[in-house]
């Protein structure tokens, strides 16, 4: 390995690799665990023990709200402690989620006689509308959530006239986005009505005033999302040159730009706003191109929402705005001994790394692409292969092979778990099984990625 390139990797390990993206989740836990603390510590004397308790629920509600508030606030050094925007917003998900259900003992717990008429009116709207943003976002996510035992009765239900009335009603993924934009409100709901009602502020100032610097910074980033942020990030003006079927249910689109083209590294996705005969829409892509193609080019799988319509409503000369780039999803971060896993549309990151290929591939390499069928990029990725020897490529059709397992992997690598640094794409459930799977045989945590797609 070059000189330039250890050095590149080492540079970038520091700043971009896993043990970075830990920061962000253990900077949350220790002020969860501070804040607690803070409570039962503080207590006022004469406070009732099951009223305090409620009231702490309700404050460490608002502390994991305000921190979610935080993670989407676009900024790139909370991207840089999550390892990724979209890492980021996994987190963003789960902290509204343990937030909105630590509610449910606030709510059975806490009490105060003197309760302001004002702040019982503020705390209907924020427990209603916080509830339904994450009923509404974990939906789409119901198969990941329940037993497969029950997946037959779950869908057999979404045929009835009832439901299919109430996902009319909610519509797809702009609908939900724009409701989801209301969440610093109900955040905001929250916290006026735990300063207007809570017993334990009234005798205690360091909890009061805590209480405001936690909501205060939750809500400032909400403000600065909502007002601010737009005319301070980069967007790129690109029109549609090219809208291509490359397999049935999978759309290669090309963007050429109008202006400054968006800098990206391979592996790195964009936000695409694209005009369609259907209204401007909006989703993250990832760019499955190489950054010499001065163009951006995004590989887009039928998953639901507008991109099932795509190849109908986004037509050559259709304008396009990218905002970007996000994400570190880098081979330059993994060790000498490369394993990249790519299932179904999963491919489009490892896509960009192979067609950014300038001259020696550093790393050995195994890339398994698994795919139902044969992949539609199974001639480019084995061409590629050809004038790279340190690249090997395994194909995988499932129709007639059975699925890739991880003991498939291990089997045909032959190397030692400890060095190997695995990067991979493809379905949540696939994802889950291979990383279990991997750090069971030996595999650093630190040492196995994987990039999200459906973190909307």
């Amino acid at each position: 390995m070059s000189g330039t390139h250890s050095a590149t990797r080492q540079r970038r390990a520091a700043i971009l690799g896993v043990p970075v993206r830990l920061t962000g989740p253990l900077a949350i836990g220790f002020l969860a665990a501070a804040y607690l603390v803070l409570w039962l510590v503080a207590r006022p004397e004469g406070e009732p023990l099951t009223r305090h308790l409620g009231q702490l629920f309700g404050g460490e509600s608002v502390l994991l709200m305000s921190i979610a508030l935080v993670l989407i606030s676009t900024l790139p050094h909370v991207e840089l402690g999550f390892g990724g925007i979209d890492y980021a917003a996994i987190w963003h998900r789960r902290l509204a989620i343990a937030g909105a259900l630590l509610l449910l003992p606030h709510v059975e717990l806490a009490s105060n006689p003197q309760a302001t008429a004002l702040g019982k009116a503020l705390a209907v709207p924020a427990a209603v509308g916080l509830a339904a943003l994450i009923v509404w976002a974990i939906l789409p996510r119901w198969r990941t959530m329940l037993p497969p035992a029950v997946h037959g009765a779950v869908l057999r239900t979404r045929e009835t006239w009832p439901v299919k009335l109430v996902t009319r009603v909610l519509g797809g993924y702009e609908r939900w986005r724009g409701f989801h934009r209301l969440t610093g409100l109900f955040v905001a709901a929250g916290f006026f009505h735990g300063l207007l009602d809570a017993t334990a502020f009234e005798s205690t100032p360091v909890l009061r005033w805590s209480y405001v610097v936690i909501g205060g910074v939750g809500l400032g980033f909400y403000a600065y999302r909502e007002l601010v942020a737009r005319h301070f990030l980069p967007h790129h003006d690109y029109q549609v040159d090219e809208v291509r079927t490359v397999a049935p249910g999978l759309v290669d689109v090309h963007l050429k730009p109008l202006g400054r083209p968006l800098n990206f590294r391979p592996g790195q996705f964009a936000m695409i706003y694209l005009e369609t005969q259907d209204g401007w829409q909006r989703h993250p892509f990832s760019i499955s191109g190489a950054p010499a193609d001065k163009g951006i080019r995004i590989t887009v799988k039928a998953l639901g929402d507008h991109t099932t319509k795509l190849p109908e409503v986004v037509q050559p000369g259709m304008p396009a705005v990218v905002s970007g780039p996000y994400g570190r999803f880098d081979r330059l971060t993994g060790t000498a001994r490369q394993v990249w896993i790519a299932g179904g549309v999963g491919i489009t990151p490892f896509l960009s790394w192979l067609r950014s290929l300038d001259g020696e591939l550093n790393e050995a390499v195994d890339l398994f692409v698994t795919s139902s069928g044969r992949s539609p990029f199974a001639d480019e990725v084995q061409a590629i292969a050809k004038a790279h020897p340190r690249l090997a490529v395994h194909l995988i059709d499932t129709t007639t092979g059975g699925r890739l397992t991880p003991q498939h992997v291990l089997a045909a690598v032959q190397a030692d778990p400890r060095e190997l640094s695995v990067f991979m794409g493809g379905p949540d459930p696939m994802l889950k099984e291979f990383r279990r799977a991997f750090r069971a045989a030996g595999v650093r945590p630190a040492n196995i990625h994987r990039e999200y797609f459906h973190w909307r």
